[in-house]
C-alpha cells in the first residue's frame, strides 16, 4: 500500500484521468479527496471507491473561486485532519481558433481553470503541509505546454504557465520537504481527445481522419497513451518512491515530438 494513510486531493477527479488518478489512489490506501464542479460526476466515482472499501470524499468545487477553493480545503481538513498530496489535475481544452479570433473572455476562462486553479489549490493546501513539513503537489500539464500548439494558444500558454508554476512550488515548498512535480501527457485516448480533433478538424477544415494522424504520427510509439498511464506516474511521485524528485517535468507521451 504505497499511499497508506495518506489524503490526496485530486481537482477534476469526476472523470477521465482524475478519476483514474483517484481510484489508483485510493486502490493504494489514500483517502481521496474529488473535488470538482458536477456533483454527480464526483458522486459517483466517490461512490466507485467506498463500493471498494476505500476512503473518498467528493466536495463541489470551482477552483477558479477562491472561497470555493478554500470550503474544499476546509471540507478536507474537517474529514481526515490533514493534506499529504495534492493533484491539480483540473483542465479544459478552451477554444479552438487562431489568435485573432480568440475572445478575451475565452482566454480569462481558459486561464482562471488551468492555471489559476492550480494556484489557488497549492496556495491553501501549503500551509498545512509546510506546518508539518512534507507534502507532495502534482500538476497535470500537457505536451503543449512544451511546444507552440497552434489553434490553442489559451490552452498551450496555460500549460506553459503550469510548469513554471510547479518549478516555483518546488523551490519554495522543498526547505519543507515538499515535492512538486507536473506531468505532461501526450495525446490521451478517450472521448476529450476526440472533441479536440473534431474541433481542430472543422477549423482546418480537414477530415477527423487526417487531423488524428497529427496526433499519433509525431509519436515514436505510434499510438495514444492512456489514462492508467499518467495515474502510475503520479502514484510514483506522491509515493515514496519519489520522494526525491522535484521540480521536475515529466513526459508521458509515447515519444510525442514535432519535426
Amino acid at each position: 500500500m504505497k499511499l497508506e494513510n495518506k489524503v490526496a486531493i485530486v481537482t477534476g477527479g469526476g472523470g477521465g484521468i482524475g478519476r483514474v488518478i483517484s481510484l489508483r489512489f485510493a486502490s493504494e490506501g489514500a483517502a481521496v479527496i474529488l473535488a470538482g464542479p458536477t456533483a454527480e460526476k464526483i458522486a459517483a466515482v466517490e461512490k466507485e471507491i467506498r463500493d471498494a472499501g476505500n476512503r473518498a470524499l467528493a466536495v463541489l468545487t470551482d477552483v477558479a473561486d477562491e472561497a470555493s477553493v478554500q470550503q474544499m480545503v476546509a471540507a478536507t481538513l474537517d474529514e481526515f485532519s490533514r493534506i499529504d498530496i495534492l493533484v491539480n489535475n483540473a483542465g479544459i481544452a478552451g477554444p479552438t481558433a487562431l489568435i485573432p479570433n480568440i475572445s478575451r473572455e475565452e482566454w480569462d476562462h481558459t486561464f482562471a481553470i488551468n492555471l489559476t486553479g492550480a494556484f489557488l489549490c497549492a496556495k491553501h493546501a501549503l500551509p498545512g503541509m509546510i506546518e508539518r513539513q512534507g507534502g507532495c503537489i502534482i500538476n497535470i500539464t500537457s505536451i503543449a505546454g512544451l511546444q507552440a500548439y497552434a489553434f490553442r494558444s489559451p490552452y498551450c500558454a496555460s500549460k506553459w504557465g503550469m510548469i513554471g508554476l510547479t518549478q516555483t512550488l518546488a523551490e519554495e515548498g522543498g526547505r519543507y520537504g515538499i515535492t512538486a512535480n507536473a506531468i505532461a501527457p501526450g495525446p490521451v485516448k478517450g472521448p476529450r481527445i476526440e472533441r479536440v480533433i473534431r474541433n481542430r478538424a472543422e477549423e482546418m477544415k480537414l477530415p477527423f481522419e487526417e487531423v488524428e494522424k497529427q496526433y499519433v504520427e509525431p509519436t515514436a510509439l505510434k499510438r495514444m497513451v492512456e489514462e492508467e498511464d499518467i495515474a502510475a506516474m503520479a502514484l510514483f511521485l506522491a509515493s515514496d518512491e519519489g520522494r526525491n524528485i522535484t521540480g521536475e517535468t515529466l513526459n508521458i507521451s509515447a515519444g510525442y515530438r514535432l519535426s
